[in-house]
């Protein structure tokens, strides 16, 4: 068995390997199943098919996010951190090849949310009102001071782990996936008339 590293990445190259939609799937699925699964455990939960995995998952354990491991029933795969721990990135706002890496991990996950979106909004079942709502797109912009700012931190670090709690804490329910950005933009003047 590999050894388990850090879920901390902070590498440029480990994040870039992110960087795929598809890859973001792969290790968010990994993470929500909570085991070392086979690829065609794997393809069930993701709805693919599983020979258009490989690739990715050979890419994501050469850059040692994710574990292949021998099992009598074949390859097993599971993230490189401990149970119940989630692959998380470091941050190095600025000019630097790790900023660079997670705007485009950052555009994959966006990318992902709109297909996600666009698939449920397909779907004449999706509930969209109360309390058991599961589809949501919405924008916000405003004004917040630092007391603000560490409550929405706070309930965002909450909201992830619900949506994060592994497969086997609790009876499986509805499978939901959550995407959000939290940036602060800058205030623009008011443009002077002619």
């Amino acid at each position: 068995m590999a050894r388990t590293r850090a879920a901390l990445i902070e590498d440029a190259n480990e994040i870039a390997l992110l960087a795929s939609p598809t890859r973001i799937e792969i290790v968010d699925t990994l993470e929500a199943l909570g085991s070392a699964v086979t690829v065609a455990e794997l393809a069930a939960a993701l709805g693919r098919p599983a020979d258009g995995l490989y690739y990715h998952l050979r890419q994501l354990a050469e850059g040692g996010l994710v574990e292949e491991q021998a099992a009598a029933d074949g390859r097993r795969y599971r993230t490189r951190t401990r149970k119940g721990n989630r692959l998380r990135l470091r941050y190095k706002p600025g000019a630097t090849a790790n900023a660079d890496a997670v705007g485009r991990v950052a555009a994959s996950v966006l990318r992902v949310a709109g297909r996600d979106f666009a698939r449920a909004l397909a779907d004449p079942d999706s509930v969209v009102e109360g309390p058991r709502r599961e589809l949501w797109a919405a924008r916000g912009k405003g004004w917040v001071d630092a007391a603000d700012l560490a409550e929405i931190n706070r309930l965002l670090a909450r909201l992830m782990e619900l949506v994060q709690q592994p497969a086997h804490a609790r009876p499986r329910g509805k499978l939901v996936a959550l995407s959000w950005v939290l940036a602060p933009v800058e205030a623009k003047p008011a443009r002077r008339r002619a």
